[in-house]
């Protein structure tokens, strides 16, 4: 299975969070993802204004493992695996501190963190979206297992505080134990502030200032600092879901294939300058005017006929390989791999179903706008193999998550400003101006196959000169 997320990440850039999602009975899964930008001419995108090298300038991806899936009860409660895997890599730890066990430690510790923050999150929006005759219940069980964490976390610094184990390991108890206390009041005061707009919601709203002032105490606890400070939660976040992240280092498609019919071109265009040579030699015999003149034209033509050659080459090479691949690691184990590809498409080799779906929920009925765009498309290929990903790992891990953020500074440059002014007739008949802001609108279809099963999804992005307005999902 194959999910698409999409959010506005910040004022100049867009993230697609793309979910490759293996399936249990089957050990090889590949997936096929095709981004179709459907740019406006205006903004003069071209191959001759807007490279490959300038599309990947503009792209960042990372490549993560999903994290596993826990409801919030049963991080700490019923089977208990998250709070069970970390209890168990302490004890190992405190009772004989080698390098394998800190290590496994540190691992199990920041995943837990890790998992405490997703399963947060979803238990948040759930409680958000859930009508007001079961508010009460929700919030207190929020509540309550929000608290059975923190006290379990507490409980575990008895574990490991002994002199046996390292100071590194203690060090990351207490960044992870930070990171949980941050992503719990930031995820407590979402709620609060969505409770606080509806009727009848004191009693919970009590409930939860409370709850803040119990993650607030632990805090002072540990010795944490209070207060908010967004870039040493971005620290904290990046070591704890460190854990996550894959080793993705690319490098360039058929780039032996390629110098091998680049070679082939500077031996053809030798052997025409070869043949010319010998020719006019036979001919004229040698030291003539007329063979100095051969040469010279001869050689001026092979270096064309090598660009030639090489130009030709070039586009056979790029309609069968990818532009970059990779090898995407769990540490050094090789789990599966990765292709990529971008090009700008004529817009009558754009297949059928992806200019229909173009098509659909234009502005206005008459907009003909979209037969005079430019259209790009970014293409990726995942291969996983699933018992690999899986190998020596207490944590069942569903599949990949390949983040994906695109800047859209380039397509910002030529845009008149963003607000103009426009003359009107107001009631009493004077003319007065208006400022009117000046939209661009960049279609994108995505289209993402799985399990012989082809799915597409319609966003269409507001842009003015300012950056990006609002992203609206036509599906």
């Amino acid at each position: 299975m194959i999910s698409i997320g999409t959010k506005i990440h910040d004022k100049f850039s867009i993230e697609f969070k793309v979910g490759f999602v293996t399936r249990r009975k089957a050990r090889k899964n590949d997936f096929t993802v095709g981004m179709w930008m459907f740019v406006p001419s205006s903004l003069d995108i071209t191959p001759y204004t807007y490279t490959k090298a300038d599309f990947y300038r503009d792209v960042k991806t990372n490549i993560r493992l999903i994290t596993p899936s826990f409801i919030l009860r049963d991080i700490c409660g019923g089977e208990a695996i998250p709070l069970h895997n970390v209890k168990a890599a302490a004890g190992r730890m405190a009772s004989d501190p080698t390098r394998t066990n800190t290590d496994d430690y540190i691992y199990q510790v920041k995943m837990f963190a890790a998992v405490v923050k997703s399963s947060l999150r979803d238990e948040t929006a759930y409680i958000r979206r859930s009508p007001e005759r079961d508010m009460d219940f929700l919030v207190k069980s929020y509540a309550d297992n929000i608290r059975n964490i923190i006290n379990a976390y507490r409980e575990l610094s008895r574990d490991i505080n002994v002199p046996s184990v390292p100071a590194s390991a203690l060090e990351v108890y207490d960044l992870a134990g930070e990171f949980i206390c941050s992503v719990s009041t930031n995820h407590i005061c979402r709620l609060l502030k969505d409770l606080k707009s509806r009727e009848g919601q004191q009693k919970n709203c009590e409930l939860l200032v409370e709850l803040c002032h119990f993650v607030d105490a632990f805090r002072q606890e540990r010795g944490y600092p209070l207060g908010n400070d967004l870039y040493r939660h971005g620290i904290l976040k990046k070591s704890v879901e460190s854990q996550l992240y894959l080793r993705v280092p690319k490098k360039k498609d058929g780039f032996l294939i390629e110098q091998a019919y680049f070679s082939l071109a500077a031996g053809m265009a030798m052997i025409f300058a070869t043949v010319v040579a010998w020719a006019f030699q036979r001919h004229f015999g040698n030291l003539t005017w007329p063979l100095f003149i051969a040469l010279i034209i001869s050689y001026m033509m092979k270096d064309r006929i090598k660009e030639l050659m090489r130009f030709y080459f070039a586009h056979r090479v790029g309609d069968r390989y990818f532009d970059n691949k990779a090898k995407i690691k769990i540490n050094n184990r090789e789990i599966g791999s990765l292709k990529e590809a971008v090009d700008f498409i004529p817009l009558g080799k754009v297949p059928e179903q992806i200019r229909k779906l173009r098509g659909e929920h234009r502005i206005f009925p008459s907009d003909s706008a979209h037969n005079d765009e430019r259209v790009i498309l970014y293409k990726k290929v995942v291969k996983l193999d699933r018992e690999k990903m899986m190998a020596n790992s207490n944590w069942k891990y569903s599949g990949v998550n390949d983040i994906i953020r695109l800047q859209v500074n380039s397509f910002l440059r030529k845009m008149d400003n963003p607000l103009v002014e426009w003359d009107c007739v107001d009631a009493e008949g004077n003319v007065r101006a208006e400022m009117l802001p000046k939209y661009y609108y960049i279609n994108i279809v995505l289209e993402y196959h799985y399990d012989d099963v082809t799915d597409y999804k319609h966003l269409r992005i507001t842009l003015t000169r300012d950056g990006i307005q609002k992203i609206e999902d036509l599906s």
